[in-house]
């Protein structure tokens, strides 16, 4: 008989960001009935939800609710930042762990937290240098006012000082806010050799529009000559934008549909890397605790140190994952990969170097 083990969930469903939360949500929920479905495997995973409906005061009273309420241990969820940091302390006072399934901005190594999608070192260096090589060197930042925008674009200005380009401009907006109208002012006067998109949901979705309709009055704008970059923005969001608008959009990520060679499911095909990452730590927490007796009581550290069949590829020191570096841009309504790379441990802190350098290269720890 099936040891059953409950898996906390949270996700919001509505909000901001909902979009990718439905994604992850879908990965994480599709692995759980995998897993439920094999019938000699000896777990059985039964999801505890919760829904902060994008009210990040939410989440810590959510989270601590799981695990108090429930016999989980173990929690999929969180989208921004601000709610993955709001988690924090309840996963430290209750001895939870956190399994966090979205790019975030790196600096940061959690002994409660597994971060199973990729840091700066996986999306951001590999972006500003494939553009570098290919547009320039000369950028203007945007982004949405809080950790995610403040961090990414403080990086990206450091790595383009340091190789000679310059920053031509910053400009934040409050999360939701479509008042986008100065900074593409700032960015048609500017003209700038691409612009960072570290903006989040329907601020974003705003920006690509008016950037397109800039397009159309000046070709300098044009995905051709100055592209939107982003680390972010995946298949799951891409319906919510204007057809035209998200044309030429160029993104770094893990995986984008229809790409191979994703962890332990090389040939499946997920909607995005979101959904990919999800499902990828619900296989990964399911294959540690069923290593032996005892595993589901456990902390991460210990399940990591004592897992028979290793730590899943999962960094002892940092809890971080090695993954495959893909360049995509937007061609037809569809990500098609225009670069591709070997996977690359995740390196929080930037400890082997910060330079824009492609994947691969001495400087960046190749995993094969």
């Amino acid at each position: 008989m099936k040891k059953r083990i409950e898996l906390g969930l949270l996700y919001s469903r509505s909000g901001s960001y909902s979009l990718i939360s439905e994604a992850c949500r879908t990965g994480a929920l599709s692995a759980i009935a995998e897993i439920n479905a094999i019938a000699d495997f000896p777990l059985s995973l039964i999801p505890v939800e919760r829904d902060p409906q994008g009210n990040i005061d939410a989440y810590g009273p959510l989270c601590e609710e799981i695990l108090r309420d429930s016999s989980a241990r173990h929690v999929i969820g969180c989208v921004t930042s601000w709610s993955r940091k709001e988690v924090i302390p309840t996963l430290e006072k209750a001895g939870g762990t956190l399994w966090y399934a979205v790019p975030y901005e790196g600096f940061e190594a959690s002994d409660h937290i597994v971060y199973t999608h990729a840091c700066p070192n996986q999306h951001l260096l590999p972006l500003l240098g494939w553009a570098f090589a290919r547009l320039g060197r000369r950028g203007f930042l945007t982004g949405s006012n809080y950790i995610w925008g403040w961090e990414m674009n403080r990086l990206a200005r450091d790595v383009i000082s340091t190789a000679g380009g310059e920053v031509l401009g910053e400009r934040y907006l409050p999360l939701g806010s479509l008042e986008i109208d100065r900074m593409i002012d700032e960015i048609r006067a500017t003209r700038p050799d691409f612009v960072l998109n570290n903006l989040i949901g329907p601020s974003q979705y705003a920006f690509l529009e008016a950037y397109h309709r800039l397009g159309q009055e000046d070709p300098h704008f044009r995905p051709e000559t100055c592209p939107i970059l982003s680390c972010n923005l995946t298949e799951c969001e891409v319906p919510a934008i204007h057809p035209a608008a998200a044309e030429g959009l160029v993104a770094a990520g893990p995986y984008f549909r229809g790409a191979t060679g994703w962890p332990d499911a090389a040939n499946r095909n997920f909607g995005s890397s979101h959904e990919a990452a999800a499902w990828s730590s619900v296989y990964r927490l399911a294959r540690l605790l069923s290593g032996h007796e005892g595993a589901p009581e456990q902390s991460l550290a210990q399940l990591l140190a004592e897992a028979p069949a290793g730590s899943e590829g999962i960094d002892l020191a940092t809890h971080h994952t090695a993954l495959p570096v893909l360049i995509a841009q937007v061609e037809n309504g569809a990500f098609k990969v225009r670069e591709s790379f070997a996977p690359v441990a995740g390196d929080p802190y930037l400890a082997h170097g910060r330079e824009a350098v492609a994947p691969g290269a001495p400087r960046l720890k190749v995993v094969s």
